[in-house]
């Protein structure tokens, strides 16, 4: 591919500027934080902030020099690394290299979910449910992976070329597994229809996980049959927070160039499930999560859903490590459950970004939270930011403030 020469000097400076800041010796600090961290060590609370879908108006359009579509994605990428260096603060490791994603793809599960659109930009939509009797669970197919080599080879040869005497370039294949059948099966069937099917029709709903969780464990399986899995005991992105720093992994018996289930972290979440009784979220999610994520060396559940009432549940997952603490729960009851035999990863609300931004507030929330949580192998992560009213500021105070609160209860 020929890269134009402007394309080529913008990202080529960025890079520069990502070692630079990789070079730091808070990096490697930050790193062995993590790596203590994920081993339930007792360590400071970690901080990660995602902006989400905030991040267009962090960095909005006019800032981006690059013509091309390909080589724009890659400015994005380093520029992010670079303003969350300068202006949010957090724990992230900036790392000194450059991840290329295989080609990787599926034929998917045979039937494509409908939506009901919104008018307004960024606006709600509704399901438009595509399953509406059980004879629609026949039209199912599970998912056949598919790798083009050839593009995986352009793409590696591009960054090299690009970039490779700057930052470390790397090939990666999966190496973020999380499983999700609950949000697949509601965009085919609705939400409403799932939570009427778990009382009027709790056959289908059984018989459509059954499939859904057969299906992902055939994915993993030709994931690791095609040779496709990569490690993530690294600074990829686990779960719904934080990142995969450990020394336990891989396991033993590692062949580098064959990684194995075993060898890496998974997740898994039921969303939609929230407001169900704990016994109903066992029965039609967890029962399938389970199993799939058994085959995996180091686990983690949840995301936006209020786990509260349904740890017991919960701590049944094979090998489970961290679990997500949503801005909806109950923080001291969770503080009581997991203690410190599990990270407890705190998603505190974002709400806080939007409207008036009230840092007195924000600091009486923190403290609240890191008192009740004294004792736990704390993690803080802000998260579902959809927007900050173009104030990018917010992000920056609501960090400091956090930090000072983590120093002065951690002196």
């Amino acid at each position: 591919m020929d890269v134009n020469g402007g394309d080529r000097a913008v990202v080529r400076d960025l890079a520069k500027r990502v070692a630079e800041i990789a070079d730091l010796p808070v990096q490697a600090e930050r790193r062995e934080l993590w790596t203590r961290h994920d081993a339930l060590e007792k360590v400071r609370p970690l901080i990660y902030i995602e902006p989400e879908g905030s991040w267009g108006e962090l960095l909005p359009a006019k800032v981006f020099r690059c013509n091309d579509n390909e080589l724009r994605g890659i400015e994005w990428q380093l520029r992010a690394r670079i303003y969350r260096h300068e202006h949010l603060k957090d724990d992230v490791v900036i790392e000194k290299q450059f991840d290329v994603g295989k080609a990787i793809s599926n034929t998917g599960w045979g039937l494509e979910p409908k939506r009901v659109n919104c008018t307004e930009e960024r606006g709600a939509w509704a399901f438009d449910p595509v399953v509406k009797e059980p004879a629609d669970l026949k039209k199912l197919r599970f998912p056949r992976v598919t790798h083009d080599e050839k593009e995986t080879a352009r793409r590696l040869a591009l960054v090299e070329d690009l970039l490779g005497d700057i930052l470390k370039v790397r090939l990666k294949g999966v190496s973020h597994v999380s499983f999700h059948l609950m949000s697949i099966y509601t965009a085919l069937r609705g939400l409403v229809e799932v939570m009427m099917d778990m009382y009027e029709n709790p056959g289908m709903l059984h018989e459509a996980m059954g499939f859904l969780a057969d299906g992902s464990r055939n994915l993993v399986r030709q994931y690791e049959d095609m040779n496709l899995l990569s490690l993530n005991n690294d600074g990829t992105y686990h779960s719904s927070g934080g990142f995969g720093y450990t020394r336990e992994l891989p396991a033993p018996g590692f062949d580098p160039a064959r990684v194995r289930p075993r060898d890496m972290w998974a997740s898994a979440e039921a969303q939609e499930l929230a407001q169900v009784s704990p016994e109903m979220h066992d029965e039609f999610s967890l029962a399938y999560e389970k199993e799939l994520l058994a085959p995996f060396a180091l686990n983690g559940y949840g995301c936006c859903e209020d786990l509260t009432r349904k740890l017991d549940y919960v701590f049944r997952i094979p090998n489970i490590r961290r679990i997500s603490i949503s801005p909806f729960a109950d923080v001291e009851a969770c503080a009581a459950k997991l203690a410190d035999r599990y990270i407890y990863s705190w998603k505190p609300h974002p709400s806080h970004l939007v409207g008036e931004f009230n840092a007195g507030h924000v600091r009486e929330y923190f403290r609240h939270a890191i008192e009740a949580t004294r004792g736990c192998v704390l993690e803080i992560i802000l998260k579902d930011t959809h927007t900050c009213e173009n104030h990018p500021e917010r992000f920056t105070r609501w960090s400091e403030i956090c930090r000072e609160e983590l120093d002065a209860a951690y002196a």
